[in-house]
This record gives structure tokens, C-alpha cells and sequence, in this order.
């Protein structure tokens, strides 16, 4: 059955390749119209899980598809911004971005085959995690437009921060199962 929260999360992986096609069109604003785009992914986000509890339309096919589309947008944002930036610092942070949500996915999913998934449910610190990366991917879309390139110092700050809060988000979960890895 196809709920109102699974369409908004289908809605977010269709506005994919738009999002894609902005970056690399050679029209002025690009970076701006990505970062709009970007916008209405990030919202539906937002009220997909909102809608899915408000409305009791939770299924397991929207808790698996949500995180997936989740890592998608993230990940392909982050790299989009390496390709625009190349700057090593801004592709170090991709790399630990990226790296955590793959690592805490696979963490995820072996606690899940030991029956612990509730040990890894989101928590408030990934809550802020995945907000700031939001943010910084806006502020590196707009940035890079030449007109607004006076922000990128607080692009920057932004996805330092995002850095940070993606690093302090991955010893959370990793110190909430360590004692599943001992024994």
C-alpha cells in the first residue's frame, strides 16, 4: 500500500536527477536552484516521518526506504559538493559524512540479525547530525554561486559543524552497542 509518507520519500529520489541536471546545466543560478531543490527534499524529509506517525501510516517498507533514500541524497549531495569545491578540506569532511552513514547502516543492520535494532534507534544527536548536514549542503549550494561566494566562509562553518556532529553522532551509537561487541 502506497501511503502519503512512502510517496514523499518517493517524491525526494525523483527530485534526484533534477537536482542532478541543475548542478551540471550551464545556466546562471544553478547552485541556487540546486539549493531550492534541496530545500523541498529536505522538508519531505521532514513530514514523511512526521505524517507516518501523526497519521499512523508507519509500514516496514517505509522504515527501510526513508534511511535508503536518506544516505542517497545525502551521499550524492556531498559528492556534488566535492566535485564543486575540490578543496581537500571539504572533501575530507564528504569522506567522514559519507563513510559514517555507511558504517552506522551496517551497524544498524548486524544489530537488527542480533535482535538489538531497538539499540539503534534514532537518537536526538543524529537528529542534529542530519539537520546541520542539511543546512551545510544549502550553504555550499548558494555559496557557490558567484555573486553570494562572500558566504562560503560560513558554508564552511557549517559543514564543519555538520563534521562534527556527524563524528560525535557515530561514538554515540558506537558506545550504546560496544557492550554487544564484548560480549
Amino acid at each position: 500500500m502506497m501511503t502519503i509518507p512512502n510517496m514523499l520519500t518517493f517524491l525526494r529520489l525523483l527530485l534526484m536527477p533534477l537536482l542532478l541536471v541543475l548542478f551540471y546545466l550551464d545556466i546562471p543560478n544553478n547552485y541556487l536552484y540546486c539549493a531550492l531543490v534541496f530545500i523541498v527534499i529536505a522538508i519531505t524529509d521532514f513530514f514523511d516521518g512526521y505524517l507516518a506517525r501523526k497519521l499512523k501510516q508507519q509500514t516496514k517498507f517505509g522504515a527501510f526506504i526513508d534511511p535508503v533514500a536518506d544516505k542517497i541524497v545525502v551521499a550524492m549531495c556531498f559528492i556534488l559538493i566535492v566535485d564543486l569545491y575540490e578543496n581537500i578540506w571539504v572533501t575530507l569532511a564528504v569522506l567522514v559524512i559519507i563513510g559514517r552513514e555507511i558504517v552506522i547502516s551496517a551497524l544498524r543492520e548486524w544489530m537488527a540479525t542480533q535482535g538489538k535494532a531497538e539499540s539503534m534507534a534514532v537518537a536526538d544527536i543524529g537528529k542534529w547530525k542530519t539537520t546541520m548536514q542539511m543546512i551545510s549542503v544549502v550553504a555550499m549550494f548558494v555559496a557557490a554561486e558567484p555573486y553570494l561566494n562572500w558566504g562560503v566562509p560560513i558554508a564552511y562553518i557549517f559543514l564543519g559543524l555538520a563534521t562534527v556532529l556527524t563524528m560525535l553522532s557515530m561514538y554515540y551509537y558506537f558506545k550504546k552497542v560496544w557492550v554487544h561487541f564484548k560480549s
